[in-house]
């Protein structure tokens, strides 16, 4: 048996078993080999190649210190020892002890390494702050062709189901797979994988199927709300760059090959006799991973330190035309956002989800796509629908876009279409929006709210960054002429006061820290910084609200963050909105929206300012990586609205309305929004 006692990052209760696959063939000296250029592999086969590697005692002290110093700059270290209510039973890690433990740790394998230390900050639940390590995430990402859904029923009672569309969506996505698993399938089960769609799980494992459930939401990890981790384990929907995309859920796919087989319990549509059956996980080899023949090779290509890694100093000559127009960052492909350009990424501040399962590209099934046409204004994450005479839909899958100017436009043309075609009511979808443009956030609340106080001059949060003493010798260079085309993230022209005035330039404005005690821990944060976006940049906002904010209801499933929560936030508490979580267990408070920071910025980006300004030799600044990591913090934190002498991170946010999922309107954007209409605007 695989013991428990490993620590595991996505394993929950019902994968810890270890498989009954068994290989008549002698397993190679080289597991790695064994599933090179192999498109499908099982699970346990990644599990060995990845576990073939021993630890490098110099890589596993240097991840550490990176790690370890890149959270000097991180808002929420000491807040995160012991959150206070409504979180005080979600965080409560002290990271910086947890690290020092895997410093002195002995681990069977550099894998085993991984797995610890991605945990140990995913217990955090903050998905800005985050440890990834591309030689193991993304490289594979894990299936099970069964994504679940939680469903209510016509008494009111919640069930854990496999989905309906399952075996449409399998049939999609994994055609090369599909009679692979249909064999597997036990008896008279066999080759009617399709027959399972819709069935009620009575038991994952032989456990209570919330069980599994609660389990995954242990580690999970990205958001502080339980009921946020708990709707993660289920499918749902998003609208990507490109089209409507189906998230399949934690059950269903895994980014760590630590689920081998599930054995389910479950009960047929039009039937009520019970089946029981074990099903295998496979392995899909993801785009993140560079091609390998062997162990050696698999290391070369996928886990040293590559181009965009580390930081770089935005002056030297030779690195100046590749700072502007860098290749892609290992960080992009794990951000939930289509990817940035660099300029726009430099001018335009983001604050984002960071996730270790990259972005995948699962296609919604057609019948569950909206059957109206988007309207003119409609572009990329951002679709425009009228949903009945006086009731548009912004759909609005993430706060970024291919360029800033493109969102921006879209979003104030796609809402003056809506009111020109009569809508006075709006629904915001922003399922699984994992953030993206700050001032993206701020202009939307300003274009549907019109010039209000809580929109103008400051349509969003004030906030403030950490200032600990390297952060504060990086300011002081920059004052002292270290940085004079503003390209760095400390750099005062960026920054206002909390007047909303302008620093000047060459302003340090780090030297005079704010002294705090966070749990016990003695802190400093910078001043408090005003707005960042007004004059909003590219478009005037129009002088007159679109929408009577009170008539705006935004709906997800809890998985609202970064960019998303700031908007969302300040729509509700500020404004009026309605909030609506779909989806979400009776019993379970449901959360809108979830890790709010203020600006999530990572170790590259900090790295940078650093080297810059020609601090790397300072004793408190991080080393380089040697291994292909990426390490995100929450750089700036946002001061809550009802409590405005503390963060809003750790203030509450409850669903106005908790929607039931039914088999009639479950991962069907159009029926979910008529459900929200009917119960936010009857």
């Amino acid at each position: 048996m695989l013991s428990r006692s490993l620590p595991i990052v996505l394993l929950a209760s019902f994968a810890a078993a270890q498989p009954q696959e068994t290989f008549n063939a002698p397993i190679p000296v080289d597991p790695c080999a064994r599933i090179a250029r192999t498109k499908w592999v099982s699970p346990a086969d990644v599990a060995a190649c990845y576990r073939s590697f021993p630890v490098d005692l110099a890589e596993q002290r240097n991840i550490v210190d990176v790690v370890s110093k890149s959270l000097a700059f991180h808002t929420s270290t000491n807040y995160q020892i012991q959150a206070p209510p409504p979180f005080a039973g979600d965080v409560h890690t002290d990271v910086i002890g947890e690290l020092s433990r895997i410093n002195k740790t002995i681990y069977a394998s550099d894998f085993d390494l991984h797995i610890d230390l991605s945990r140990a900050l995913k217990k955090l639940n903050d998905g800005h702050c985050s440890y990834i390590n591309l030689c193991y995430d993304g490289t594979y990402s894990t299936y099970l062709p069964l994504p679940l859904t939680h469903l209510t029923d016509s008494n009111g009672t919640q069930h854990v189901h496999i989905a309906p569309e399952a075996f449409t969506v399998a049939k999609a996505e994994f055609p090369d797979q599909l009679s692979y698993w249909q064999n597997a399938l036990p008896g008279t089960l066999k080759g009617k994988l399709e027959s399972l769609s819709g069935a009620l799980v009575l038991s994952i494992n032989g456990e209570d199927p919330y069980a599994a459930v609660d389990s995954n939401a242990e580690v999970i990890g990205s958001y502080q709300a339980l009921g946020t981790r708990q709707n993660g384990f289920f499918s749902s929907y998003q609208r990507s760059s490109t089209a409507w995309s189906y998230i399949m859920g934690n059950f269903a796919q895994q980014s760590l090959p630590l689920s081998y087989e599930a054995t389910l319990t479950v009960v047929p549509v039009n039937s009520t006799v019970p089946v029981t059956f074990t099903l295998p996980y496979r392995s899909r080899i993801g785009s993140s991973g560079a091609t390998w023949t062997d162990g050696k090779s698999f290391r070369k290509s996928n886990c040293h330190a590559q181009d965009g890694t580390n930081g770089v100093d935005a002056y030297t000559p030779s690195l100046f035309g590749e700072f502007k127009s860098a290749p892609e960052r290992p960080i992009a492909k794990f951000q939930q956002q289509p990817p940035i350009s660099p300029e726009d990424a430099r001018r335009h501040h983001v604050n984002v989800l960071l996730d270790s399962q990259p972005m995948t590209n699962v296609v919604l099934p057609p019948a569950l796509v909206p059957p109206v046409k988007a309207i003119n204004g409609s572009t990329q994450v951002s679709q425009f629908y009228m949903l009945n005479n006086n009731t548009g839909v912004l759909a609005l899958g993430s706060f970024s876009s291919i360029s800033y100017a493109t969102l921006q436009n879209s979003l104030l043309y796609g809402l003056t279409n809506l009111t020109h075609l009569g809508a006075t009511r709006l629904i915001v979808d922003v399922t699984n929006n994992g953030g993206g443009y700050i001032c993206i956030a701020h202009w939307l609340h300003r274009i549907i709210s019109g010039p209000r106080s809580s929109t103008e001059p400051n349509a969003g949060l004030y906030t403030e960054v950490r200032a600990g003493p390297l952060a504060q010798a990086i300011v002081k260079q920059i004052a002292d002429g270290a940085d004079p085309d503003d390209r760095l993230s400390y750099n005062p022209l960026s920054w206002s006061f909390a007047n909303n005035t302008a620093f000047p330039a060459k302003y340090d404005w780090l030297a005079e820290p704010v002294r705090k005690v966070v749990n016990g821990k003695q802190d400093a944060f910078g001043q408090k910084l005003g707005q960042e976006c007004q004059p909003f940049s590219g478009l005037e906002p129009p002088k007159i609200a679109l929408f009577d904010p009170t008539k705006v209801a935004i709906v997800s499933n809890g998985r609202c963050a970064s960019s998303c929560s700031l908007f969302s936030i300040t729509m509700a508490k500020e404004d009026g909105a309605k909030t609506v979580v779909m989806g979400g267990r009776n019993g379970v408070k449901q959360q809108y929206c979830g890790i709010v920071g203020g600006q999530s910025t990572d170790f590259v980006t900090i790295d940078t300012d650093i080297k810059t300004t020609k601090l790397k030799e300072h004793a408190l600044a991080p080393p380089d990586f040697l291994t292909n990591s990426v390490q995100g913090i929450t750089w700036r934190l946002g001061f809550g609205i009802n409590n405005p002498a503390e963060p809003e991170e750790w203030q509450d946010h409850p669903a106005d309305y908790n929607l039931p999922l039914t088999a009639n309107n479950v991962n069907n954007p159009f029926a979910i929004w008529k459900d929200v209409a009917a119960a936010v605007f009857a």
